[in-house]
């Protein structure tokens, strides 16, 4: 005679056998507290990640920080997204309020995009996953484990 009893995510499932039965057992584990400082409400890293978290949106942020860059210019900097991922990313972070779009009534037309203030904001967070992700690849080469491991 099998049964299990019902699962939720604090108990680990234990199989037991007595006179050729299976029994599935759970043992409860202790709940700890998190004793780390709570978020403010609304979350600001979600809101920080949110900016950033788009596809190539890091990329394109990263390539504005020397100054205002065109279209094109952009394009040759991030040489593996398309044309339709830039100009999608770049009316994003520009409705987020990350960068500025001037266009320059030149013959022919162009059109640059700078930082803005809060994009600069934004350079030191992404230097120091830089930072992080060098030590994470210099651990990978050395210990020959993938670098999320433990």
């Amino acid at each position: 005679m099998n049964f299990s009893l019902q699962l939720d995510y604090q108990k680990l499932p234990i199989e037991k056998s007595y006179f050729g039965e299976t029994w599935l057992l759970n043992m409860s584990l202790k709940m700890r507290k998190n004793r780390g400082e709570k978020p403010p409400e609304p979350c600001m890293l979600t809101e920080c990640m949110a900016v950033i978290s788009g596809a190539w949106a890091p990329n394109v942020i990263w390539c504005l920080r020397a100054g205002p860059r065109r279209f094109s210019e952009l394009r040759a900097d991030i040489p593996p997204i398309s044309a339709k991922v830039l100009s999608t990313r770049l009316s994003e972070l520009e409705d987020k309020g990350v960068l500025l779009r001037h266009v320059r009534r030149t013959s022919p037309p162009s059109t640059e995009y700078e930082l803005t203030p809060l994009g600069a904001e934004l350079l030191p967070a992404l230097d120091a996953i830089v930072q992080v992700g060098h030590r994470l690849k210099s651990r990978r080469l050395t210990t020959g484990r993938p670098s999320v491991s433990a």
